[in-house]
């Protein structure tokens, strides 16, 4: 598969919107309850340039990763195989390892499955079609 311009636009597009959402949810929205589980855990929430650089990496890889899969999905399609890869998978783990706080999964499932969708459709509708 040859990569565009178009195609790497809609990745980065898809990457900064991924990121963005991340920061949002994670930094602003639902910090005080990611602080305070790992402080009742006995731990300190790991918050330092270092954790923020591998969350910006981690988006942009999952943002590849959708638009890898939205060549061959449907949008729902792609949504969703993306979102059950990178969050359901992840909450399933964190939540084995005892470091997910459960109260903030009323706002990020939603707000997950809203980043999917939209990372999607980025990369569904930017590239034109082959």
């Amino acid at each position: 598969m040859k990569l565009r311009t178009r195609d790497f636009t809609a990745i980065m597009l898809a990457g900064i919107w991924v990121n963005a959402s991340e920061f949002f949810r994670n930094q602003i929205l639902l910090n005080a309850d990611w602080v305070n589980h790992f402080q009742a855990l006995g731990m300190i929430f790991p918050s330092a340039p270092l954790n923020a650089l591998v969350w910006v990496i981690w988006g942009f890889v999952f943002a590849t990763t959708i638009y890898v899969i939205s060549k061959k999905f449907t949008l729902f399609e792609t949504t969703m195989l993306c979102w059950v890869m990178a969050f359901l998978m992840m909450w399933l783990v964190t939540w084995n390892l005892n470091v997910l706080p459960l109260t903030i999964l009323v706002y990020a499932i939603p707000l997950s499955l809203l980043e999917s969708f939209v990372g999607s459709y980025i990369c569904k509708k930017l590239p034109p079609k082959s």
